[in-house]
């Protein structure tokens, strides 16, 4: 049995989409699904709760995404075990490719491929994605696909991590290039932001996530293998200038701004503010 664990916060608008694709062609008992309402100021346990017997709902007062994981951890019992974003899509089919990845010797996390839908998106979330996407860093780490999971062994090694803002960057990097997958035959829908300023809202809480992490003891050593290099970028613009060199351009850009943005919040020792893009959350 695997087990789902989806923490959400005010998920209302979304959280039934990623449940009904979870469910849709799973045999009763296949996935143990836990549903952690925290800090709610809407629905989103009463909608959770509307799917029945199939979905578990813990209910916590205090909005703590890295809380809310560990309150579903001392109730559910299955592994391989999936941490999912409430507003992403997952199927599943996508569960069951990443549990087999799971159950390879040796491999500890694996997370889904990403599926980028621009439609409606400006040029100015569009270009800059356009050049992240390209990155071997962006390829190959766990983070930003919103499931990361687990086998039991890796599950006891994220135990012993602390909370941190990025908890999916802190997921890929507490195992090694050869402990972690990247599952083809899975696929995680992300919704990508639908302006700038919300692209510059999640660009910002990424770059305090990784400050975070390589302040912290358990992956300072390894946080910077991470971060993208002045090669790729130039990799990135050579492979197509007249097409790519503009969006380079844009995405050094968004960069700096994000940058001078994440150094006021790291100077100030903030590393609680979570910076939420509500724009992709519409339905």
């Amino acid at each position: 049995m695997v087990s789902v664990v989806i923490p959400a916060h005010n998920e209302a608008g979304v959280v039934g989409r990623l449940l009904r694709g979870l469910l849709a062609g799973a045999r009763p008992g296949e996935f143990e699904i836990w549903v952690v309402a925290n800090g709610c100021t809407d629905d989103t346990a009463g909608v959770a709760g509307g799917f029945g017997p199939d979905v578990n709902v813990l209910v916590s007062p205090r909005p703590d995404k890295h809380a809310a994981m560990r309150l579903a951890d001392e109730h559910a019992k299955g592994f391989p075990r999936l941490y999912v974003d409430a507003d992403v899509e997952l199927g599943s089919a996508d569960v069951r490719a990443l549990a087999e990845a799971l159950d390879a010797p040796g491999v500890m996390a694996a997370g889904p491929e990403r599926a980028w839908p621009a439609d409606g998106r400006p040029w100015t979330v569009r270009w800059f994605y356009d050049v992240w996407h390209e990155f071997p860093t962006v390829r190959t780490g766990l983070w930003g696909r919103g499931v990361v999971g687990v086998s039991r062994q890796g599950y006891e090694r994220l135990r012993e991590l602390p909370p941190l803002l990025g908890d999916d960057l802190a997921a890929s990097l507490a195992f090694s290039a050869d402990q972690r997958r990247v599952v083809p035959g899975a696929v995680a829908v992300v919704h990508p932001p639908r302006g700038l300023a919300a692209l510059l809202k999640i660009r910002t809480r990424a770059l305090v996530s990784t400050a975070q992490a390589a302040g912290d003891p358990h992956l300072a050593d390894v946080a910077g293998d991470d971060r993208t290099s002045w090669s790729d970028l130039r990799d990135v613009a050579l492979a197509a200038p007249l097409r790519n060199g503009p969006k380079v351009a844009w995405f050094l850009a968004i960069t700096v701004v994000t940058r001078l943005r994440a150094r006021r919040a790291v100077r100030a020792g903030d590393f609680t503010t979570w910076q939420r893009d509500d724009t992709s959350r519409r339905p």
